[in-house]
């Protein structure tokens, strides 16, 4: 039994934070992502979680850290300057392991741009922006029903890899209205961080079991109390200049995402079966694209569409396998042209692409010329 609900994409953010177990935000205004801290300083206090205005996004970014130390679900959410703001806590996060939910609801740039126009123009910001080797997860929605579902995975894949993750959003996707069907008994698998089994390594927050490569959590503050520093570290916290201990971190950070690719790496393929040509995409950008293949089939061109869902890690496995029996690819994204780059790396061979950074949004009919360009 379900539910049928007229939801706004930011609010779907907020509604599946609280299921996925969000009980702490920590924001500041910023167009077009404030109506997901409105709707948080509203509903968090009814299943007695908190909600914070802080001064600025680096605040609020360091706030959401210090919550998810003491074993708290947290999220933020902001868009184009804020984010930016954001990065040097954001790879302090990835350093000490502090799990948390990033949302950048992207808009028009750079700098202040326009703040109420829809764009994907910090895909690359999402996988590079902080500074040094750092793991990533960022996922990105194209429904405001796809949101509610994939904001609970985000803290899901947040405490299963000890990671920050970013639910990377748009402006179309995050004020557009539409009917989401939510189940009235909704049974939804939510994941909680490992704890440590062991009480001989209680006090070590950086221990990994063998075979494994993320560290269990033990509770901050009570019975043990850990040193979280974003310098290079052993496993008992605190700071090393041992160029081996620091050179297997990093690499155990990474390897913690690229390990679990099969289980974060999400796709739709969409028309392929028999296509000779892919039009890759993500977010927002999907809806224009997938009707722009209904229209090209409808005049007998085999074109079918690849959204990545899990945009970074990048869907490498399966792009270069499509590869192998696509005769042309063309990328369709609101920006000057940024996965499209890292598509044409992955294929090893030019692609076509369909792009704007004028704020306004790419049609169907803007793909399907481009479609037609690439037969």
């Amino acid at each position: 039994m379900t539910r049928k609900v007229l939801m706004q994409g930011n609010e779907a953010v907020v509604e599946g934070a609280i299921k996925g177990g969000m009980r702490f935000f920590a924001g500041y205004p910023i167009t077009p992502s404030t109506e997901i801290a409105e709707m948080a300083a509203l509903k968090l206090p009814r299943v007695g979680g908190r909600f914070i205005q802080m001064e600025d996004e680096i605040a609020s970014m360091a706030a959401v850290l210090g919550a998810s130390a003491v074993g708290t679900k947290t999220m933020t959410a902001t868009s184009g300057p804020g984010f930016s703001l954001k990065q040097e806590n954001l790879g302090y996060g990835c350093m000490t392991e502090l799990p948390c939910v990033v949302v950048n609801v992207q808009r028009s740039g750079p700098s202040t741009g326009l703040p109420t126009s829809p764009s994907q123009g910090d895909v690359m910001q999402a996988k590079w922006g902080t500074h040094g080797d750092h793991p990533v997860i960022a996922l990105s929605p194209s429904s405001v029903e796809e949101t509610y579902h994939l904001t609970i995975r985000c803290f899901n894949l947040a405490e299963k890899y000890r990671t920050p993750v970013i639910l990377l959003m748009d402006e179309i996707v995050g004020h557009l209205r539409e009917g989401v069907s939510i189940p009235e008994n909704e049974q939804v698998d939510i994941i909680e961080r490992k704890l440590k089994e062991r009480p001989d390594v209680f006090h070590l927050p950086y221990h990994v079991c063998e075979g494994e490569y993320v560290p269990r959590w033990h509770l901050t503050g009570y019975d043990v109390r850990y040193n979280i520093t974003g310098l290079a570290h052993g496993v008992d916290g605190f700071p090393t200049n041992n160029n081996e201990i620091a050179g297997a971190l990093v690499t155990r950070l990474v390897e913690k995402i690229n390990h679990g690719y099969e289980d974060i790496v999400t796709f739709e393929e969409y028309m392929l079966d028999d296509a000779d040509m892919m039009v890759v995409c993500y977010g927002g950008t999907a809806r224009s694209v997938k009707t722009a293949v209904d229209m090209a089939r409808a005049q007998g061109i085999k074109v079918g569409m690849f959204r990545a869902i899990t945009v970074w890690p990048s869907p490498e496995k399966e792009l270069k396998a499509l590869s192998k029996k696509i005769k042309s690819v063309i990328v369709a994204e609101h920006n000057y042209g940024q996965y499209s780059l890292e598509v044409q790396r992955i294929i090893e061979r030019p692609v076509g692409f369909v792009g704007k950074v004028d704020g306004t949004v790419i049609t169907p009919d803007e793909v399907l010329a481009k479609i037609k360009e690439g037969r």
